[in-house]
């Protein structure tokens, strides 16, 4: 999978490029993989603005200005929650596109509704596009992060195509 999220981040990077934009992220579960992934492709600081991981509730909320009302109506994995987030980040970074991924990797921390491995994703540009996603994988929580930021990056290829 390693090798397939590099080639991604290359692809991202080069549309990146052609287009003259810029790129974001807010990550969780994902705890800096995505903004890892996309910094490991050489001449990343031409398109990449700033990873932000925002893995405690409060970060979510002053970093990225995702609301308390919010976190504590519909919790922090969720599309509320993940679109709030990759706003906070399009505003902070001025970037042209952004991920936000919030999600519960694992071992512990599932519940009934949202068991371990449910992940909400959300791709935004700054023109307002936008789009979420929920996913759950299988797998240990190394699967389920890689999962993820694989995931992450094909939306944003995605994000880009269309």
């Amino acid at each position: 999978m390693e090798k397939t999220i590099h080639t991604l981040a290359t692809r991202l990077g080069e549309m990146l490029l052609q287009g003259n934009a810029t790129v974001t992220c807010a990550e969780s579960c994902t705890g800096g993989g995505i903004a890892s992934a996309i910094t490991d492709v050489p001449g990343s600081s031409s398109w990449f603005r700033l990873g932000l991981i925002t893995y405690a509730n409060s970060a979510k909320q002053q970093l990225l200005g995702v609301s308390a009302q919010t976190l504590a109506e519909q919790g922090a994995v969720s599309e509320a929650v993940v679109v709030e987030m990759a706003r906070g980040a399009l505003a902070l970074a001025g970037a042209d596109i952004a991920v936000a991924v919030s999600g519960i990797a694992g071992p512990d921390g599932g519940t009934p509704d949202r068991p371990v491995g449910t992940v909400w994703f959300c791709w935004a540009s700054r023109s307002g596009d936008r789009v979420t996603r929920c996913l759950h994988f299988d797998g240990d929580r190394g699967a389920v992060r890689a999962a993820s930021v694989l995931q992450a990056l094909t939306g944003l290829i995605n994000l880009l195509d269309n």
